[in-house]
């Protein structure tokens, strides 16, 4: 952890306009991509989601010599989203703690601050995905969960009933077509289908200290791909 004069802080990257170019150099070094789209996607952080939240620390007295790129240092970053058909839930991406800070306690408390602020705004789930921290968000009260459909531009003026439309299943959108009666001789029926084997009981797995009971997934594997086929593991808590 760091030193105990230090001091943490939550706030919007949009209130804190002057942090743009540090924090688009800290996702650049984790993900890579040009400045100019990391700037592009910073810029459109806003009280309307979505809502990119720094981690920062502020030099206390102990610490008045060191040298620092102004009064505070840029420990962290998040990005929340709404969740389309879920309006008290958020979706969190983009979670990084710079890297010479690693190791020192940062990442739970960014993601702690990040509970904060979110049950603070009447919030009450959070939804993240990760392809190999899953142990880490498990340690911080998150369990495995389902897929969710993030929004990520929401304009005050979109209805929820629009929201609503980003969770509809495809059956649920499809239109039914009226097709003339043919009369027919309905075929004989068939015999009645053999019963299925019972389902075998759920396994208990320990991962790393974490209980999964799950005969499908736990925390070692998961049957969620990617966009590239790479496994990921969608995480959910409620805050």
């Amino acid at each position: 952890m760091g030193s105990v004069s230090e001091e943490l802080s939550l706030v919007p990257l949009h209130r804190r306009p002057e942090l743009l170019e540090a924090c688009a150099k800290l996702l650049g070094e984790e993900w890579g991509k040009s400045r100019a789209s990391r700037l592009h996607t910073l810029q459109r952080s806003s009280d309307s989601f979505p809502a990119c939240l720094l981690l920062l620390r502020s030099r206390g007295p102990a610490e008045a010599s060191a040298t620092w790129e102004g009064p505070c240092q840029l420990v962290g970053h998040v990005r929340l989203s709404r969740v389309a058909g879920r309006p008290r839930d958020l979706f969190v991406e983009s979670v990084v703690v710079a890297r010479a800070l690693r190791g020192q306690g940062y990442g739970r408390q960014l993601m702690e601050a990040t509970e904060r602020w979110a049950r603070a705004r009447g919030f009450g789930c959070l939804h993240l995905t990760t392809h190999d921290k899953q142990h880490f968000y498990a340690h911080l009260g998150f369990v495995l969960g389902e897929p969710v459909q993030s929004v990520a531009f929401l304009s005050p003026a979109i209805p929820a009933e629009v929201l609503r439309l980003f969770s509809t299943s495809a059956g649920a959108a499809t239109t039914t077509i009226t097709r003339p009666r043919v009369t027919s001789t309905p075929p004989p029926p068939l015999p009645p289908p053999a019963a299925p084997p019972p389902p075998p009981p759920p396994t208990v797995v320990w991962a790393r200290g974490v209980l999964a009971e799950s005969s499908q997934e736990s925390l070692l594997e998961t049957p969620h791909r990617d966009a590239k086929g790479l496994p990921i593991f969608w995480m959910k808590k409620d805050i």
